[in-house]
């Protein structure tokens, strides 16, 4: 079995920063791909973020330049947000894909979630 773990999220005034981190932990070798998505309150979830094997790394439009996707070993990633916006509140998820296992590959793992509050 595999776990997805998110943890950072907090409550931050607009302007400041947060990191999230994403683990993986379990029966696996690695993980290949990574995303993270959003929900905001009473709306649909969102794609942030994705990182590819080849460490390609995309962005939604609104937070370019503001936050940064990045990998720290085979199976955590960080997702540094800077200049919060109250707009940047929601529920961060994390996804992890390609996962390497002793018996094959395995998709689409999901964390449960860390909550990201942006208010003065």
């Amino acid at each position: 079995q595999v776990q997805i773990v998110e943890s950072g999220g907090g409550l931050v005034q607009p302007g400041g920063s947060l990191r999230l981190s994403c683990v993986a932990s379990g029966n696996l070798f690695s993980v290949n791909a990574w995303a993270w998505y959003r929900q905001p309150p009473g709306k649909e979830r969102e794609l942030v973020a994705t990182l590819n094997d080849g460490n390609t790394v995309t962005y939604v439009d609104s937070v370019k330049g503001r936050f940064t996707f990045f990998r720290d070993s085979a199976k955590k990633v960080f997702l540094q947000m800077n200049g919060l916006e109250p707009e940047d509140t929601a529920v961060y998820l994390c996804q992890a894909d390609q996962i390497a296992t002793r018996n094959g590959p395995l998709y689409n793992y999901w964390g449960q979630g860390t909550r990201v509050t942006v208010s003065s």
